[in-house]
């Protein structure tokens, strides 16, 4: 009894391992249809792409290049702290419509008082639409503060940790 048992568990492991290797493949496959779909679609839009492949790992990563803004202490920082703080409101309503629309994906100041205030990570095609974007925000408008944009390649689809 005891050996039909076992006969019949060895199976039972075996038969799941078969299934698993065939969902496994399953989701590889619908995987690299995915991938395949994002990077066509991306390509048709006008972004940079190219695949890393990770020596250690050997996993293939999408890479995508995206554009960061310096914000700069700009020329023009004479304003009263009324005026300053409507800019600061209208700043940040202008980030979080970047945000919104897809084309900032990450905002933030720095913590210190130096010359380069914060960044914004753009999400565009092209620099130019980023550096559009950018020079939008009612802060680079008023003057107090300048754009420094510079071309950035991270990998699509990961998040900071």
């Amino acid at each position: 009894m005891r050996v039909v048992l076992i006969i019949a568990l060895v199976f039972a492991i075996i038969s799941c391992k078969e299934s698993t290797k065939e969902e496994n493949l399953f989701v590889f496959e619908k995987k690299e249809k995915a991938k395949s779909t994002l990077k066509k679609e991306l390509v048709d839009q006008g972004y940079e792409i190219f695949d890393y492949v990770d020596e250690k790992t050997k996993d293939t990563v999408l890479m995508q290049q995206y554009f960061i803004a310096f914000l700069k202490e700009g020329p023009d920082r004479s304003q009263d702290q009324a005026v300053a703080d409507s800019l600061q409101v209208l700043h940040m309503a202008h980030l979080g419509k970047m945000y919104d629309m897809g084309y900032a994906d990450i905002s933030g100041p720095f913590g210190d008082d130096g010359n380069i205030k914060g960044i914004t990570i753009y999400n565009t095609p092209t620099l130019e639409m980023a550096d559009s974007l950018a020079n939008a925000d009612p802060m680079v408008k008023s003057g107090r503060l300048i754009i420094e944009m510079h071309p950035w390649w991270a990998a699509k689809g990961f998040s900071l940790r």
